[in-house]
């Protein structure tokens, strides 16, 4: 019986719907935009997280593994979707944090937890250094052995799930954008596109210039090339990861007032503060089409 037998298709609700935005401050340059709600796959796996652990939790029932052993910032999405399907499935699950303890909780690792995560935490110099096999080797030792997922979930089966997400849309677009923390989710949406459509990620955290050369790698690993159809802005970040200012709050207050959605201000948030930005700014011709996915 395979993963997807005991629950995780039975998490998703697919496709996820692509529904239009209207909105004055587009109108006027032209733009046309539509939200890939990715975000209501599923109430415990969300959005493009769960494409990304759909073919690893393949993966693991293959190797015959009980565990499965993450990583992530303490306000990370993936950890609570590990923690999630791994309640779901009957696995067990370890998510290293980078960074040390706060107590109480946040919403996030609280969630984790009570999913059954076992939780525990690198200083932010080892954590820099966990793919090496000398810090995995130790984890392995304390935890036992595990099914190891990178940060962020984003390996090449990652890419491979998120890049059906593409064939999903119906609907005729140019430009498809996404918030991008790792590289997997652009990775694949970038591979999964023909003809001339292109994707743009709007990196969420600092110094994300990293993630140019992760894509490529990302895309090699998962298709034995790398494409040309992407670009990533940087310029959106609101001071990195997990961090906020004023007027990315205000953005999601009206946001949610305008359209009746509430924005993950980790992720979502600054893809579309960035995108609004750059419509105003003039970077989109006048009937350009895009497609913003929401996980």
């Amino acid at each position: 019986m395979s993963f997807d037998d005991r629950g995780m298709t039975a998490l998703a609700s697919l496709p996820s719907p692509v529904e239009e935005v209207r909105d004055e401050r587009l109108a006027r340059h032209g733009v046309h935009l539509r939200l890939k709600r990715d975000d209501l796959i599923s109430a415990e796996v969300p959005g493009t997280k769960w494409r990304k652990l759909r073919y690893n939790l393949q993966a693991a029932q293959a190797q015959g593994a009980t565990r499965l052993l993450t990583f992530g910032g303490a306000y990370s999405n993936h950890l609570r979707a590990t923690a999630a399907a791994g309640r779901r499935l009957g696995l067990g699950t370890v998510g290293v944090i980078r960074g040390e303890e706060h107590l109480p909780l946040n919403d996030s690792l609280a969630y984790a937890a009570g999913c059954g995560m076992t939780l525990s935490y690198l200083d932010r110099a080892t954590y820099r250094r966990k793919a090496e096999p000398g810090v995995l080797a130790a984890l392995l030792r304390r935890f036992g052995p595990c099914y190891v997922l990178p940060e962020g979930g984003s390996n090449a089966l990652a890419v491979r799930g998120t890049a059906e997400l593409v064939g999903e849309i119906s609907a005729e677009f140019d430009v498809i954008c996404c918030a991008t923390g790792t590289g997997g989710t652009l990775a694949g949406i970038a591979a999964g596109l023909s003809g001339p459509h292109r994707a743009i990620g709007f990196a969420v955290l600092k110094g994300g210039r990293f993630l140019v050369d992760e894509v490529r790698r990302l895309q090699c690993a998962a298709y034995g090339k790398a494409t040309t159809n992407w670009s990533l802005d940087l310029d959106f970040s609101f001071g990195g990861y997990a961090k906020r200012r004023p007027e990315l709050d205000d953005f999601i207050d009206d946001f949610r007032d305008r359209h009746g959605i509430t924005l993950d201000w980790v992720y979502e948030a600054k893809m579309l503060y960035g995108l609004f930005s750059r419509v105003e700014a003039g970077a989109f011709e006048p009937g350009t089409r895009i497609v913003a996915v929401l996980s």
